[in-house]
C-alpha cells in the first residue's frame, strides 16, 4: 500500500479523535472559542514537528517564495471561512441539506486541482470521487425526514448554498496547501515531502492563530477566560488536530488533494465504529449504504 493511504488513514483517526474532543470543548466555550483551541493549541505542536526534522532529523530547511506564502494564506483564510460557514448551518432548521452539500469538497478539490495545478484526474477517479460523495451525503441525511430526491430538489435553498459554499472554501483550501508545499520543493537539495509539509504546516497555522486570537480579543474577549480554563482538553486537541494537518499536509505534497480527501472520508467509518462499538448505537439502512459507497471509492482509488 502507498505511503499517502497510510499517512491519510492514520490522520483521519485522528481527526476523528479531534472531533471528538471538539465537541466535548464546545459544551464550556462557544463555537469561536472551541475552533481556536484546533489552531492556538496546535501551533506549539506544528513548530516542534517541524524543529524536530530540521535540528535532529537533519531535513534542509527549504526557504519560501511568494509562491509559497501565496498560496499558504489563500489555503488558511480559506479553511477558516469553510470552518465558520459549516458552523453557520447550524442555526437552520434544515443544516443537514447544508451539512451534505458541503461534503462536495473532494468534488471541488478535483476541479481547483486541474484550474491551479492542471492536475487531470481518470475517469476512474473521478467515477471513485462521485461514489464517495454521494455516499457521505447520504449519511448526512440519513438520520432526517428528508429522502434523495428532496435532498436533489433542495440544491437551490439557501442552506444547500451555504453548504456548497463551505465545501468550496475547503476544497479550495486543499489545493492551496498542496500548492504551497510543492512551491517549496525549488529550494531543497530534493523534494522531501515531511519537510514541506512541516514547514507549510507551521507557517499556515501561524497565521491562522494570529487571525483568530485578533478576532477573540476585539470580538469576543470574554472567550479568552474560557479557553484558559480548558486548558487540559484543549492541549489535548492541539496535540492531536496538529499530528492529524501533519498527515493531511504530507498526503497531499505527495498525491492530489481530491483524492487524497477521498480516502480521508474513512473518518466516517471511524465515527461510525465509535458508535457501534463504544455507544452501542445502531445504524440505519440510509448509513449503511453511504458506508458502503464510501469504501467502494476508496477502494477504487487504491486499486486503479
Amino acid at each position: 500500500m502507498e505511503t499517502w493511504v497510510l499517512i491519510t488513514v492514520a490522520a483521519a483517526f485522528l481527526q476523528n479523535v479531534r472531533s471528538a474532543m471538539q465537541k466535548h470543548l464546545k459544551g464550556v466555550m462557544g463555537t469561536t472559542g472551541a475552533t481556536f483551541v484546533r489552531f492556538g493549541f496546535g501551533l506549539p505542536f506544528a513548530l516542534f514537528y517541524l524543529v524536530m526534522l530540521w535540528r535532529v532529523a537533519g531535513h534542509p530547511l527549504p526557504i519560501p517564495n511568494a509562491t509559497f506564502f501565496l498560496w499558504a494564506v489563500v489555503g488558511g483564510l480559506a479553511q477558516i471561512a469553510a470552518t465558520f460557514l459549516l458552523v453557520h448551518l447550524f442555526s437552520f432548521r434544515n443544516f443537514a441539506v447544508g451539512t451534505a452539500y458541503s461534503r462536495t469538497e473532494p468534488a471541488q478539490a478535483a476541479l481547483f486541482g486541474l484550474i491551479f495545478l492542471g492536475e487531470k484526474a481518470s475517469q476512474g477517479a473521478l467515477i471513485a470521487i462521485a461514489i464517495s460523495v454521494i455516499g457521505v451525503m447520504l449519511i448526512s441525511v440519513a438520520r432526517t425526514a428528508l429522502s434523495a430526491r428532496s435532498l436533489v430538489t433542495s440544491v437551490f435553498s439557501r442552506t444547500a448554498g451555504i453548504g456548497l459554499l463551505s465545501g468550496t472554501c475547503f476544497g479550495l483550501s486543499a489545493v492551496s496547501y498542496r500548492s504551497a508545499s510543492l512551491a517549496l520543493a525549488p529550494s531543497l537539495p530534493a523534494p522531501d515531502y515531511l519537510m514541506q509539509a512541516s514547514f507549510t504546516l507551521g507557517f499556515v497555522i501561524l497565521v491562522q492563530t494570529v487571525i483568530m486570537l485578533a478576532w477573540i480579543v476585539a470580538r469576543e474577549p470574554d472567550e479568552l477566560k474560557r479557553i484558559s480554563a480548558a486548558w487540559k482538553p484543549a492541549f489535548v486537541v492541539g496535540f492531536v488536530g496538529a499530528s492529524a494537518s501533519f498527515g493531511w499536509f504530507a498526503a497531499m505534497t505527495l498525491q492530489q488533494a481530491a483524492i487524497v480527501k477521498v480516502v480521508a472520508q474513512v473518518e466516517m467509518l471511524f465515527t461510525f465504529a465509535s458508535s457501534f462499538f463504544i455507544f452501542r448505537e445502531w445504524i440505519n439502512r440510509l448509513e449503511l449504504l453511504g458506508c458502503l459507497l464510501i469504501v467502494l471509492g476508496v477502494v477504487m482509488l487504491v486499486v486503479l
